[in-house]
Order: structure tokens, then sequence, then C-alpha cells
């Protein structure tokens, strides 16, 4: 797909960068199970959240680590407002003293994140939106693990939900094997190397498919 082609399918996708319509048609043709909670469950609607910068996403995503949306929110404002409400930037937030950090909320292991964000924010491990864009899956897990305090699935949200990927598999999610047992009629959650052999026939749309688990639990259904 051209460059230009890229950005009007992310566009009219809400964010995403694949067509949705023919991800649920090649799913649902794939695999049977995934089609009938498909029609159970209604439409694919999987929203992005836009992604201004790297540093200032992960930064969220450390801030709401561990906690409900409403106390994560007037923290994460706290911290913001530190810096003059304005946006987050690595500079600030390594040179902000910890007791500042903490002062606002963070715990000590999220200020330690933070800081190590932003350090390896400013000596480039941590890539540019406009390098992200360019870079695979994998390849963004590998470097954005490098953070502390930023594990796989963390990475695989962000990939999901903030640069519209089609073919992530969180296996590490509970909720997704949790759906899929249910989907699938199973006695138990199967292993994360199950469900990864199961998830081959959803390729090259896994995101769509693990969206779907994540509905299983609202509409179990019959498999």
């Amino acid at each position: 797909m051209t460059t230009r082609g890229k950005r009007e399918a992310e566009e009219a996708g809400g964010g995403l960068c694949y067509d949705a319509g023919a991800a649920v048609k090649h799913l649902a043709k794939a695999d049977p199970v995934l089609g009938r909670l498909m029609k159970r469950a209604g439409p694919f609607a999987l929203k992005t959240r836009h992604l201004h910068n790297p540093f200032e996403a992960l930064a969220r995503n450390i801030v709401f680590q561990q906690l409900h949306g409403s106390a994560a929110e007037a923290i994460h404002r706290r911290v913001v407002d530190l810096f003059g409400g304005g946006r987050l930037r690595p500079q600030d937030v390594l040179a902000a003293p910890d007791e500042e950090l903490r002062g606002v909320g963070l715990s000590g292991a999220k200020a330690a994140a933070l800081k190590d964000l932003a350090a390896k924010t400013l000596d480039g491990t941590v890539p540019t939106l406009a390098r992200l864009k360019r870079m695979g899956d994998e390849e963004i897990v590998e470097r954005l693990t490098q953070v502390r305090g930023i594990g796989r699935w963390t990475v695989e949200m962000l990939l999901m939900f903030r640069l519209g990927r089609p073919d992530v598999l969180p296996v590490g999610d509970y909720a997704v094997r949790k759906g899929f047992m249910v989907a699938y009629s199973l006695d138990e959650m199967p292993k994360p190397k199950a469900l990864e052999l199961h998830a081959e026939v959803w390729r090259p749309y896994r995101s769509v498919a693990s969206w779907y688990m994540w509905r299983a639990l609202e509409h179990p259904g019959q498999g």
C-alpha cells in the first residue's frame, strides 16, 4: 500500500492501519466459531487513541498501571500540572527531583520508570513517532520493553489502540484467554502457546480476533 493509501485507510478506519470490514470477513471464513461470536457481539468497534508522541503515551501508561481510571487520571493531571500544565517533555521529567514526582502521587517505582522513559527517549532508545510508524511490531516491542516498567502487554496495547496495528495477539492478557475459553467452550483457559497455535488461522488480523475475545465475556452464547 502506498503512503497516501495507508493514510487514507487510517483516516477512514478511525486510525486503524487496515480495513476492518475485510478483516471481519476474513476471520469469519477462517474460523467459524469466531464467526458466530462476531455475529453475537456485533460490529467491530475498536477505537484508537491519537498518538501525539511516544513519550507522552508511555508516560500515561506508566501512571495508569495498577490504578483505577479516576485515580489514575487525577495523578496524571497532577504530573502534567507539575510542569506547567502543558505537554510533558522528557527533559523536564528527568530534571525533576524525585520528591516532587512522589509529591503528586507517584510511587517510587513509577517515578523511577518515568525518569528511565525520559532518559531513553532523549538517547533515542524510544523511537520518534515517525520512526515508530515505519517499524515492525516485534521491533517496537524489543525497543520499548527496554524501558523500566514497560512490559510486552503495555506495548501490545499501544500497537493495537494507538498505532492501529492489525496483527497483535496479547496472549498474556487474562481476559483474552478467558474470552477464548468461553467462546470455544473449553473447561479451562488455554495456555499462551495453545492460544498462539490456534491464532495462526486469524493472521493477519489477530488484533481484531483479540478484540472479539474480550467481547466474548459479554456475549458468551454457544460456540
